[in-house]
Parts: C-alpha cells; sequence; structure tokens
C-alpha cells in the first residue's frame, strides 16, 4: 500500500563556513520521502506548500516515486527557514523561521492514502500528528519525530500521540528532556514505557542507539573526512530506516539493528552535500556498499586469551 509520510515542505537558507544557499529544498518530508525512495516503491506524501515553490522541487520529488496527491497547494509562501553553522557543525544559529502557509497545516490524508501501513511522521505538532493517525484505517507501523518545542510546549498532546507510536526517533537532549533524565539508559526505558515499542536516539557524530525491551544497540556515525551541510541528516536517517522495515516487512529485533545502519548510511551520504544533493542521484547499490562499510568498521574478530 506505499509508505505514508507527513511534514513539512520547505525552503531553506544554509551557511556554513564553507559556502552558503538561498532557497534550497528542505523540509523533513523531503529528506524522509527521498531517502525512503530508495527502498519503497512509491511513497505517499502529505505536506503544503506554497506558490512560490519552484516546479524543479516538484519534478525531483516525482522522479523519486513520490505520490503527491496528498501535497496541497496554498496561495502564498512556502515554509522558510534560515540556518548558520559554526565550525563545530554540531553547533547552529537559527537566522529565520518563517512559517507562511505551514502555519495553517492541516493534514487531510485522501482516500487512498488511508490504508497505508507503514506511516512515518516528521518533526510537526504531536495535535498534527495525532490528527493524522485518527484518519488511518489499521496502521501497523508508526515511526515518529519529535523536538524540544513539542516536548515542552505541547507535552500532553505528545504524550497522547506516544500510545500510538511503535518507534521514536529522537536526539539525546530530546529524550534526556522528555524523560526528565539524564542517564540515556534509564531514560529510554522511561520513554519507552510511555508508549514506542522501540526508541533510537541520535547522537550526530558519534552515532544512534536503538533501545528495545531486549535489546541495546549501539551504531557508528561512518566517519567523514568532509561534511558540508548537516541539515536533514537526522530526517534522512528516519528516512532509511522506514524505508529499509517497509521493504523487508520484518520487524524483529536483528532486522532493527540493519535498519538504524541503513538509516545511517542514509544520513551519511545526505551531509556530503547541501540540501538534498547527496541523496538525490544514489543507487541501491551504492547504498549497500556504504552499509556494508558501516558493518567493516563496527566488526570486531573475537579472540579468546589462551
Amino acid at each position: 500500500m506505499g509508505l505514508l509520510v507527513v511534514g513539512s515542505l520547505a525552503l531553506d537558507t544554509i551557511i556554513t563556513p564553507f559556502d552558503k544557499v538561498e532557497d534550497a529544498l528542505g523540509g523533513s518530508a523531503t529528506y524522509i520521502s527521498i531517502a525512503a525512495s530508495y527502498f519503497v516503491g512509491l511513497v505517499k506524501l502529505v505536506a503544503v506548500i506554497g506558490s512560490d515553490f519552484p516546479e524543479k522541487y516538484i519534478s525531483l520529488l516525482e522522479e523519486h516515486n513520490v505520490d503527491l496527491e496528498g501535497m496541497k497547494i496554498e496561495q502564498g509562501k512556502t515554509f522558510r527557514w534560515g540556518g548558520k553553522y559554526h565550525y563545530d557543525l554540531n553547533v547552529r544559529d537559527t537566522l529565520f523561521t518563517e512559517l507562511n502557509v505551514f502555519e495553517s497545516f492541516n493534514p487531510i490524508i485522501p482516500e487512498n492514502f488511508r490504508k497505508s501501513k507503514y506511516v512515518c511522521l516528521g518533526n510537526i505538532d504531536p495535535v498534527l500528528q495525532l490528527k493524522v493517525l485518527e484518519q488511518m484505517s489499521d496502521p501497523q507501523f508508526v515511526v515518529c519525530d519529535t523536538m524540544n518545542y513539542w516536548i515542552e510546549g505541547k507535552r500532553d498532546d505528545l504524550l497522547k500521540l506516544l500510545e500510538q507510536v511503535h518507534v521514536l526517533i529522537i536526539n539525546d537532549s530530546e529524550a534526556r528532556l522528555l524523560a526528565n533524565e539524564p542517564n540515556l539508559i534509564k531514560a529510554s526505558r522511561m520513554i519507552r514505557d510511555l508508549g514506542p515499542q522501540s526508541l533510537i536516539i541520535k547522537k550526530g557524530e558519534h552515532g544512534a542507539m536503538l533501545f528495545t525491551d531486549d535489546t541495546i544497540f549501539s551504531a557508528p556515525a561512518y566517519p567523514m573526512e568532509i561534511i558540508i551541510d548537516p541539515t536533514g541528516a537526522g530526517d534522512t536517517f528516519a528516512g532509511g530506516f522506514t524505508g529499509y522495515l517497509f521493504k523487508t516487512r520484518d520487524l524483529s529485533p536483528n532486522n532493527l539493528k540493519c535498519a538504524v545502519i541503513y538509516g545511517s548510511s542514509m544520513a551519511s551520504f545526505c551531509v556530503e552535500k547541501f540540501s538534498t544533493e547527496g541523496i538525490e542521484n544514489l543507487s541501491y547499490l551504492k547504498i549497500q556498499d556504504r552499509y556494508r562499510e558501516f558493518l567493516n568498521i563496527s566488526r570486531i574478530d573475537e579472540t579468546i586469551p589462551a
């Protein structure tokens, strides 16, 4: 039935120590959809754009087998975000956030999207994420992203949402904030008690951790010599993770580990170029090669002392 992705489409202005781009393709749903498209035959997108959204970006999404029936075009400007990264690319300043047509985003799921069994909810208001799930027939696997803004400002709504989520993907600071617990191991257990069967905690250049009832799995970050633009890496991770699980239809603990590595592989491509350029022209073979490289850097041959 395809993978349903709901989130934002945006035009980004990004400044790094190396270069600057303006009105580049961005938004959580954009990165999730493109990353997932390498694993999924059809990605069903629900989002909103303004009348100023470039036609070339619409064509790019269509070229990646993204069904745009659920993309609404409103009169006005598209959601815009601007950020400036420091030499430590883990640190950035938000220069501006202009919600524009996204401010009144009302996700209406087309009738033929509502039977989608796999759903990936990008980082948007938990009230809207709940509204999406209320329209679905019987989703079997729901992946969700959120952020500190919603954890602090919409906590009650977020807690209602988490009761319906199978996997929550957040970063380490968000996990500590949500659980009110500095220790990530304790925090992970407390968060999973809120509803999600599995939790992924992203740790930037230090990789990602997967927590389930029976598993704690730590995946390394790919050793990059050059990082151009970290924007969208987390959403790209979510798209690769969810897309791989959709492709394999295997939600076992071991395959969840594989999905984390595939997500990390996709994120490593993303940061190599500005905007979505790093994930626009991949092949499944190239992704598999990067996946195998990930496995090699974390594999050891056990030796038992005599």
